[in-house]
């Protein structure tokens, strides 16, 4: 096995943009600065959300710009009885309950409490059924945060990222008990990654800084389940006109990659590096060891 591993992990609810090519480079030229390995995962298991197609057209995207898997693709849609065998293990450790609050459950038991609801954030949930479901059926299964910390101990969890330096989240009350397996049957997008990024033998993450806040509930789940803790390293984010995340959701637009040099370049100048000339492999390994000579040192100290 590699000393290194890292991933790529599109969701294909549409094509590849501007702000995905920055991702997928910075992970690729992370694992090729350190003589290691890059894998693609295509995190489908959102199926409702999900474009028929997309994921077969994102692995040609990739192709174009010269970033192709080491390894055989891995679609989170097949992964069912992985995701069950790691909730089954922490319902046997009691780190994993049923709940049957709704929302709108959730909402009133949080305004009884006197707490608002911040604009645009999520709704943190107050516990409701970790002692049981009394008498309602069960619509979702959530991680219990105090039993899935290090010892039962306290669940502020610290971190060490490779650009953002040291990084700290008290899971349990910024975020509360979240979901594992949605209410619609869906498994949670925590749950998938971290079982995936475990069976994948995943040692290094790179990705875009909108999901630095993700890191501390994984790793939670990573000690929940006896799994080791990836590094991590969040890119910057591209922004749209209007200021915004750069995503689908707000109209990014699929790549260009009429010239995919064009377009890498576009990304590479997201990641602070010049801009290159002739053959995309050359503009690659010229980028390379601009990013070994970033990033490729000791870890920052928290």
């Amino acid at each position: 096995m590699t000393l290194y591993r890292g991933r790529f992990a599109p969701s294909p609810t549409g094509l590849l943009h501007a702000g995905s090519l920055v991702a997928a480079l910075a992970s690729w030229l992370d694992a090729r600065a350190h003589g290691g390995q890059w894998l693609v995962r295509i995190e489908d298991v959102d199926t409702p959300r999900c474009v028929p197609g997309a994921d077969q057209h994102i692995l040609q995207q990739l192709a174009a710009c010269g970033l192709v898997s080491d390894a055989p693709v891995l679609w989170q849609s097949q992964r069912d009885a992985h995701y069950q065998a790691a909730l089954d293990q922490l319902l046997i450790a009691q780190r994993a309950y049923p709940c049957g609050c709704t929302r709108k459950d959730i909402a009133q038991a949080l305004a009884a409490q006197g707490h608002t609801r911040p604009r645009h954030a999520e709704l943190i949930y107050p516990g409701t059924c970790r002692a049981g479901l009394q008498g309602r059926p069960a619509r979702a299964w959530r991680l219990n945060t105090a039993r899935a910390a290090p010892n039962n101990s306290h669940t502020l969890i610290r971190w060490t990222d490779r650009r953002l330096g040291a990084q700290q989240q008290h899971v349990s009350a910024e975020v509360g008990d979240f979901v594992l397996r949605r209410a619609d049957g869906l498994w949670a997008y925590q749950l998938a990654v971290v079982a995936d990024d475990a069976a994948q033998h995943i040692t290094h993450i790179v990705r875009g800084a909108d999901l630095a806040d993700n890191t501390p509930r994984q790793i939670l789940l990573q000690h929940a389940l006896g799994l080791p803790t990836p590094q991590y390293l969040h890119t910057p984010l591209v922004l749209g006109d209007n200021g915004e995340k750069l995503s689908k959701q707000n109209g990014a637009q699929p790549l260009d990659l009429s010239d995919p040099l064009h377009a890498l370049n576009q990304a590479a100048a997201a990641l602070g590096f010049a801009p290159q000339s002739g053959s995309i492999a050359q503009a690659l390994q010229h980028w390379v060891a601009a990013w070994a000579a970033t990033y490729n040192r000791a870890p920052l100290t928290a």
